[in-house]
């Protein structure tokens, strides 16, 4: 069987897959979601021209002679503090004190600081000062946040796609939006399969293992912008399977996820009862750790099949799941950031995309990385040890010891 390379096996999925429905959120409840739709400005940011420090609004024009040989005296006719809208005009040879963030009168064009002049009194309910002296010139535009530097009224201010970070809230706040429209979180419906399986807490019995998939799988879903529903350890029979699977069409999920349970070995019934329903397709990916794949449909709900083995099952989730389930919540990307490392010890591969267990440090500007040791694809704790996975491309199998690699940093 030909084996698939990982780049095609991700866009057969992907191009299955599509975002689910929208819904329309309190901002307050959209951090980490992804939005629906372009944020188009409705009014320019700033929406006016206002001083960016305390200080006296003045005319530059009027400074342009003022040194510390010949200081320049100026008529302080108004006070602005922050909220309130300039009643007045700046005329030459006057001065209005002016607060953070305060609309700047007509006839000013900059500002200068408080402390570039001799009032130097800054406690609050301190009364105006009838004049000001100052020793420098001031340019126009200084300290004067113009109306629109940020944003104009018409521009997208936030694209369609964008996991919503604290900044964006504050940014849809500023610009007057209460709600912000959203992809909904897709629900991922995920199971376990085998008779060797015990729940977490179960005291282990001859020829058992505790169930760490669906623990740690679970995790990785909700860490992607999902919702799981865990369905629980299936046991390898038909009936038990078909059960379950079905729950997951009773709460219309938007995907099936399953571990271990599609390979062809005699108690192996995921596989069957899938293609009893809808479709699979067993892809062997030119990958390790994490050859064997599953892909299809249950009922026309998209189905997934990951290796049984932890370390497998895990890179199968940031290899294909999580940029499918990046697809299904509409995400303009669902991968991991990627970074060049630099290996401090020669790695060898078998030629296939391998994605192996690392400590990345820095280290004078370099990402500096390290093997956590043995590779097996059993060895959870390896994976534990490790913050990035290094990426050897296919067809390498000699990485020599400084050479950069591709990495995802975990």
């Amino acid at each position: 069987m030909t084996l698939l390379s990982v780049t095609e096996a991700r866009q057969r999925i992907i191009s299955q897959l599509h975002p689910v429905q929208t819904e329309t959120l309190p901002l307050i409840t959209c951090t980490h979601r992804v939005l629906a739709a372009d944020i188009t400005a409705e009014n320019d940011l700033p929406p006016f021209d206002n001083s960016s420090m305390d200080g006296f609004a003045l005319r530059a024009a009027d400074t342009t002679h003022a040194s510390t040989a010949s200081p320049l005296t100026l008529n302080v006719v108004a006070d602005i503090p922050a909220g309130s809208a300039p009643t007045i005009s700046l005329l030459p040879g006057q001065a209005a004190r002016i607060m953070t963030g305060a609309p700047l009168p007509p006839g000013a064009d900059a500002v200068i600081p408080v402390e570039d002049t001799d009032f130097h009194n800054r406690s609050a309910g301190t009364a105006l000062p009838k004049t000001i002296t100052i020793e420098r010139t001031v340019k126009p535009g200084e300290n004067i946040r113009t109306r629109g530097m940020d944003i104009h009224r018409g521009e997208i201010a936030l694209k369609k796609g964008t996991v919503l970070k604290p900044q964006d809230i504050g940014l849809l706040a500023m610009l007057g939006f209460p709600q912000a429209p959203v992809y909904k979180k897709p629900l991922i419906a995920l199971l376990s399969s085998g008779d060797e399986l015990l729940e977490a807490g179960a005291p282990l019995e001859p020829g058992k293992i505790r169930d760490s998939n669906s623990y740690m799988l679970a995790s990785l879903i909700e860490s992607a912008g999902a919702e799981v529903l865990r369905l629980g350890i299936a046991k390898d029979t038909r009936e038990a399977v078909h059960g379950l699977i079905e729950q997951a069409v009773a709460r219309r999920v938007d995907m099936i996820l399953s571990s271990a349970g599609v390979s062809v070995g005699a108690f192996d019934y995921v596989k069957e009862v899938v293609e009893a329903h809808g479709s699979l397709n067993f892809w062997r990916v030119n990958m390790r750790p994490g050859k064997p794949l599953a892909f299809g449909e249950y009922k026309g709900i998209p189905f997934i099949g990951l290796p049984g083995n932890p370390v497998s099952a895990f890179v199968g989730f940031e290899v294909f799941v999580r940029s499918a389930i990046g697809r299904l919540s509409g995400q303009m990307d669902g991968t991991r950031l990627q970074v060049r490392v630099r290996s401090e010890e020669e790695i060898t591969s078998d030629g296939r995309e391998s994605y192996l267990r690392a400590i990345v440090r820095e280290e004078n500007g370099q990402f500096i990385a390290r093997l956590t040791g043995h590779q097996g694809s059993g060895n959870l704790l390896s994976l534990v040890q490790a913050n990035a996975l290094l990426i050897i491309p296919a067809g390498v199998k000699c990485v020599p010891a400084h050479q950069e690699v591709d990495a995802w940093l975990l």
